[in-house]
């Protein structure tokens, strides 16, 4: 069993964005500028959004953090959204989601410059991404397929299946595992209603668990052989924690690990390559590799 190591191969992509960013302003180039949007206090969004920075400032990124209270109106969140995106000195920039229930998530999703749009959360990145055209791919499904790919996991024409169908992570990873140029597999979606769900993970080459249960992947659900990434985060109440929690994955890790090729762990496996691609797509932006 390979166990996948997130957090490792996220420093070092880091260090080869570091090393291109100084190469480029070494030539007189731009330095890469990424801004956050932050509304309200939620803790979850507060640890990402820190982490962001601290990884802008390790790629030798500028950054840029503008909160808001959780009060802020609709109206005023979307002037914000246009004012950055007639910024020219940022070249990327994020609205960190859940916003407050009071303002349509979808309607400042869709108002952000799609060419600015590096969460690949806007429907022309979406609808790009679907069928194969160059694009801001949504940061944890690219930071899955970079891990994949750097631990050289077979998959072209392996079963594949997706757990989970969210926009964020389900949809997007189905369409990049089927399509020749990332993971050339056949893919299944399967979800908590799926009257074949247990039978699919059990044919499966790999299994991608982005359901949102602690723990619902077993070890009778594997079959041997199979590589397995663990999306989940849930916070799991523990006493004997400082934090008086854990996060917990999507897998049950200590019994599936046994059976595994590959296995990502939680934390340390997926989660620190989703803020990792957040740097690519910001580099990518400040290159205007995809859009002019």
């Amino acid at each position: 069993m390979v166990l996948i190591d997130g957090k490792a191969t996220a420093a070092q992509i880091k260090a080869e964005i570091k090393e291109e960013v100084e190469q480029i302003v070494s030539k007189g180039g731009k330095r890469p500028h990424l801004a956050a949007v932050l509304v309200g206090h939620d803790g979850g969004s507060e640890t990402y959004v820190k982490n962001k920075v601290l990884a802008c400032e390790a790629c030798g990124f500028q950054s840029t953090l503008i909160r808001f209270e959780d009060d802020i109106t609709e109206e005023t969140l979307l002037a914000e959204v246009e004012k950055l995106n007639r910024d020219e000195s940022i070249d990327g920039f994020i609205v960190q989601l859940p916003l407050p229930k009071h303002i349509s998530e979808q309607k400042v999703i869709e108002a952000i410059d799609y060419r600015k749009d590096v969460d690949g959360f806007h429907p022309i990145n979406v609808g790009r991404m679907a069928i194969g055209l160059p694009c801001y791919v949504s940061a944890t499904p690219k930071g899955i397929l970079e891990l994949l790919k750097r631990y050289e996991v077979p998959t072209s024409g392996r079963k594949c299946v997706i757990l989970g169908r969210s926009n964020i992570v389900g949809k997007p990873m189905a369409q990049l595992m089927m399509q020749k140029q990332y993971g050339d597999s056949t893919v299944t979606v399967c979800h908590s209603h799926s009257a074949t769900l247990r039978k699919e993970c059990q044919e499966a080459d790999i299994i991608i668990a982005a359901i949102g249960k602690p723990g619902f992947l077993t070890a009778d659900m594997v079959k041997p052989g199979a590589a397995i990434i663990d999306v989940g985060t849930t916070r799991v109440p523990d006493a004997t924690r400082k934090s008086g929690f854990r996060l917990c994955g999507d897998v049950d890790f200590e019994h599936v690990s046994p059976l595994c090729s590959f296995i990502t762990p939680v934390p340390g496996g997926v989660g620190p390559m989703t803020i990792c691609m957040l740097m690519q797509n910001t580099l990518s932006a400040a290159k205007k590799e995809y859009y002019r």
